[in-house]
């Protein structure tokens, strides 16, 4: 069990008092990719499991590394240990990570491909992911929430299209031509989607991310096409049957269209990539974000500064400090742990 952190109230959860607009008793943080290489713990264990994705389907050793950071850090997150591409994997898609060259997924071209795939509801990647949820919230804190997590339609589908691969100009090719198998692609991601985040929800979960790390990619019509409307539709899916469950929208890279997606409906909080300047958003919708996971590569003293600048900028009862996407390979654990020692003496 984690220790409950001196200072905060056991039964009290800082990051869903600000998901919920309650008066919380400090800025809650957490850290994309918290859980990971730049940690020897995390490497041990990877190294235990045998490659990334007997990891991710390990219930014991994936709970494992979501909590190994609580354990370094005064964090008030643990976010699921998974990968994005469970989704297209559970629908039967075949899929391996590459050393150094990261995923290698089957493709969908065409409506005869989309049509072979299964529903992602009971199979047995949900199913282990699921486990995972129920061991770590039974470890963690009553204080300490547990995030789950999807990845959005069109950066899942970029992978699908592309076969995994970072280039996503055939899947914008697709987007641009309106292609019918493609559209129907992101129909059934948004239905998968659902079923996923419910399922996590059901087995624990407190509070659901969606990841839309290359929405950057698309503009005009086809950003509203394939990414605002399918992550406004996983929104409404979600809360649906989970009316109570905190959802954060994170669209990397679209710039001055964060707008939109504070607007969705339901949204309870937008993650901000970190070229955003947080004062730009004039919304109430809470934020998240946005410091500059290169800057941690630095040193301490850069982002200590950079910590002053992004929490003077946000009302701490609308802010999730955290980064404006990864913490990077090659990270400094001590500078992880600045950085948490800044925010905290920020709001003394």
């Amino acid at each position: 069990m984690v220790e409950t952190v001196k200072g905060v109230t056991a039964s009290r959860s800082a990051l869903l008092d600000v998901l919920t607009r309650k008066p919380a008793e400090r800025r809650p943080m957490w850290f994309m990719r918290q859980a990971g290489r730049y940690l020897p713990e995390y490497r041990a264990v990877r190294e235990k499991a045998g490659s990334f994705l007997d990891l991710c389907y390990n219930p014991d050793l994936a709970a494992e590394v979501t909590l190994q950071p609580l354990r370094r850090y005064d964090l008030d997150a643990a976010i699921l240990f998974a990968d994005i591409l469970v989704v297209p994997h559970a629908m039967g898609l075949p899929l391996k990570f590459a050393e150094g060259e990261g995923p290698i997924l089957g493709t969908v071209r065409s409506l005869d491909d989309l049509d072979r795939l299964k529903p992602v509801a009971g199979t047995h990647e949900v199913k282990q992911v699921c486990r995972t949820v129920e061991l770590t919230r039974a470890q963690l804190a009553p204080h300490l929430a547990l995030i789950g997590f999807c990845g959005a339609p069109w950066t899942v589908a970029s992978y699908m299209v592309g076969g995994g691969s970072s280039d996503r100009v055939m899947a914008k090719i697709a987007a641009y031509q309106r292609q019918p198998w493609f559209c129907a692609l992101i129909d059934r991601l948004v239905k998968e989607s659902v079923d996923y985040l419910s399922a996590q929800a059901d087995a624990g979960a407190q509070v659901v991310q969606v990841f839309d790390s290359w929405a950057g990619d698309l503009v005009g019509t086809e950003l509203e096409d394939f990414v605002m409307k399918p992550l406004a539709a996983i929104v409404a899916g979600v809360k649906s049957r989970h009316p109570a469950l905190p959802v954060i929208l994170f669209a990397r890279g679209v710039g001055m269209a964060q707008r939109k997606v504070a607007a969705i409906a339901g949204a309870n909080a937008i993650g901000l990539e970190s070229e955003f300047d947080l004062s730009d958003l004039s919304t109430d919708i809470v934020v998240q974000g946005n410091l500059d996971p290169v800057a941690l590569l630095v040193g301490s003293d850069v982002v200590t500064s950079e910590v002053r600048r992004i929490c003077s900028r946000v009302d701490r009862q609308r802010h999730i400090f955290n980064l404006g996407h990864g913490i990077r390979l090659g990270t400094e654990p001590s500078v992880v742990g600045a950085v948490v020692e800044a925010v905290r003496r920020f709001d003394e």
